[in-house]
């Protein structure tokens, strides 16, 4: 559950581990409530498939209002290198399945930047996806926009391809001599 609603939210680890029952909202605009950095607080939409399965999550946890969502096995917070053993556990089966996965590095800051790559590829405009992350300058979320080859190829296909005929450029003999009088 933990992957999951990491995946679909974008949040970062520490929004993560600290996350309420009480910060959970379903019904009609499913989100959850954080605390980002710098104590601002955001909310971010949950899609119906995730927010029904953490509703069953939370309701099989049956937690209090200021229980952790994902608690350690002590019902206290989750750390940071409780996630990371969690995803390293989870990309171990993974990789069983998926060889590719042999050779990445996945950690919860490559889940951010995955929830981040899919608005993108899915054409969520650079702001909606900054106020998403709970960036603080739009700048940051430029980094998604070098990284899609997704985009890059899109662009390209968007192009007229070169209709004319590829041939050697052969300058006239007067730009040959104006340049060779600039050295």
């Amino acid at each position: 559950m933990l992957l999951l609603v990491a995946v679909q939210t974008g949040l970062r680890v520490s929004e993560l581990i600290g996350l309420r029952c009480r910060d959970v909202a379903f019904g009609t605009g499913a989100h959850v409530r954080c605390m980002g950095r710098g104590r601002k607080a955001r909310c971010v939409p949950l899609c119906k498939e995730t927010a029904i399965a953490l509703r069953s999550w939370l309701g099989e946890r049956g937690g209090q209002n200021d229980d952790f969502v994902f608690p350690n096995a002590r019902g206290h917070q989750l750390s940071r290198d409780g996630v990371e053993y969690l995803i390293a556990k989870h990309l171990l089966a993974a990789r069983r399945q998926c060889p590719s996965l042999k050779t990445k590095r996945v950690s919860a800051h490559v889940l951010r930047h995955t929830s981040a790559m899919e608005l993108l590829q899915h054409g969520v405009d650079r702001s909606v996806i900054a106020l998403w992350l709970g960036h603080e300058r739009m700048e940051t979320t430029q980094v998604y926009l070098h990284a899609s080859l997704q985009l890059k190829e899109q662009a390209l296909a968007k192009t007229e391809p070169f209709a004319g005929q590829a041939r050697r450029y052969r300058p006239k003999d007067s730009l040959l001599a104006f340049l060779d009088g600039l050295g």
